[in-house]
């Protein structure tokens, strides 16, 4: 992935923001094992915010940067109490994502971190897409690479062609540590159902999971409905944002 979208270059600062879950433990430790054969020198930090919540201990994740030589940063927030406590919102995730990605989005401009690293992998991105068409009605998914011109920042994702199972394998067999996210909507959430849905459909339809990887990625397929609009044909296709090597 890191080769297809060109997500690492020359002399990069790379942050990986993560909760210590284990998607993101294991962008870190395969990402400093990468460094180890990188075609390219990049430098790699590890950064977390802590949230607000209380019994959130990051010090396993903080044990684990001192044994692999990477530098954690670690920043104060009150996100969490602030959207469930304080505003006590119904959809409390969206919120909380749009804060915490702009406390993320500061915290590498503070230290200097110019690609942000991120532990989304090919379920997520899944999950991700039909999100979008079953509540907002529109096709679309995060991009394996995004860049963020008022922030001077580009977001990478270079997991997205990990399955979830293999990210849980990794874990285990390595012994890294994970921290258990305190956030009260983890089970309760669009996501959470759209999961257990999918599931299904990879049990039902044998390597379907591959097969949606490869329509993602399938920058010539245009033969989606063109939207007509007082008759007249209007050029803009529905299928947006999908994973091509050429973007």
């Amino acid at each position: 992935a890191v080769f297809d979208y060109k997500m690492i270059e020359e002399n990069d600062v790379v942050g990986v923001g993560g909760s210590g879950g284990k998607d993101s433990v294991a962008l870190l430790y395969a990402l400093q094992l990468y460094r180890t054969f990188s075609p390219v020198k990049f430098e790699l930090k590890a950064i977390s915010l802590t949230m607000g919540f209380d019994d959130f201990d990051l010090s396993p994740i903080k044990k684990l940067c001192d044994e692999i030589n990477v530098e954690y940063i670690i920043q104060e927030t009150e996100i969490g109490k602030i959207v469930f406590e304080e505003r006590k919102e119904k959809n409390p995730c969206s919120l909380c994502s749009r804060f915490k990605r702009a406390a993320l989005h500061s915290l590498c401009q503070e230290h200097s971190i110019n690609k942000l690293a991120l532990g989304h992998h090919l379920d997520d991105g899944i999950e991700t897409l039909f999100l979008s068409m079953f509540y907002e009605g529109r096709i679309s998914t995060f991009e394996p690479v995004t860049y963020l011109s008022k922030r001077d920042i580009t977001m990478i994702r270079p997991l997205i062609y990990v399955e979830e199972r293999e990210i849980k394998g990794v874990i285990k067999r390595n012994n890294l540590p994970v921290v258990k996210s305190p956030c009260p909507a983890d089970d309760n959430t669009q996501r959470k159902y759209m999961k257990d849905k999918l599931l299904e459909f990879y049990k039902d339809i044998p390597h379907s999971k591959r097969r949606l990887l490869t329509a993602l990625q399938n920058n010539e397929q245009v033969n989606l409905w063109w939207l007509i609009i007082r008759g007249q044909i209007n050029n803009e296709i529905l299928q947006k944002n999908v994973w091509t090597s050429t973007s």
